[in-house]
């Protein structure tokens, strides 16, 4: 019999790699336009910072520490889309730009997935607290951990497959780098904003 450990590690990768749950995906499309498959150390940094941004309010939420509207968050989710992918057009191509942040130089990119990941992590548990059946309240913890590890596995498959296109794109039929992200940033972009519209709360 599978247990819950499996069940939720399995439940949070199929969540995050569901098309159906293509806001999620679609970020980290957004997240990865500007990097090359050669790039994949920073990018893997990126992620992190990203897991533990939602990792962080995902497990608030789920224990009941905090709570918010899911009309807000569903809102939000766009909104952390399009304003990556606006960044990504504004920025310098190499030499990206930095900001000093308690007297310690970090890449902007950094901060935003970290940032963005709480809004993504209300949105997991959303989802989270949906699957946790009666009686097993008190193996919150060990599916908690399970699901987020399930998400994070998800991720990096999602990411691989964006910079493996990346690749085909720009090694293979030549295309500049620049073209690439503004085609992939202004997609992202495109696609939020019609998200955005469609969630609007107010």
């Amino acid at each position: 019999m599978e247990s819950i450990f499996t069940t939720f590690l399995t439940l949070g990768f199929e969540h995050i790699s569901d098309i159906k749950a293509y806001d999620h995906i679609l970020f980290l499309v957004a997240l990865c336009a500007i990097y090359r498959l050669t790039e994949w150390k920073k990018v893997l940094f990126l992620v992190t910072a990203f897991t533990i941004g939602h990792s962080i309010t995902l497990a608030l939420a789920a224990l009941d520490v905090i709570s918010f509207s899911t009309k807000i968050v569903e809102f939000l989710i766009p909104v952390t889309i399009l304003i990556t992918s606006l960044f990504n057009v504004i920025k310098q191509d190499k030499g990206q730009e930095e900001a000093t942040f308690f007297n310690k130089k970090i890449n902007l990119n950094y901060l935003f997935a970290l940032f963005f990941g709480t809004i993504h992590g209300m949105g997991f548990s959303n989802f989270l607290r949906s699957t946790i059946m009666p009686g097993e309240e008190d193996t919150l913890i060990s599916q908690l951990l399970a699901f987020n590890i399930g998400v994070e596995l998800g991720q990096l498959m999602i990411v691989a497959i964006i910079l493996a296109l990346a690749f085909l794109a720009l090694n293979i039929f030549k295309v500049k780098q620049r073209e690439w992200n503004l085609f992939v940033s202004g997609a992202a972009a495109g696609v939020a904003i019609i998200l955005m519209m469609d969630t609007w709360p107010f």
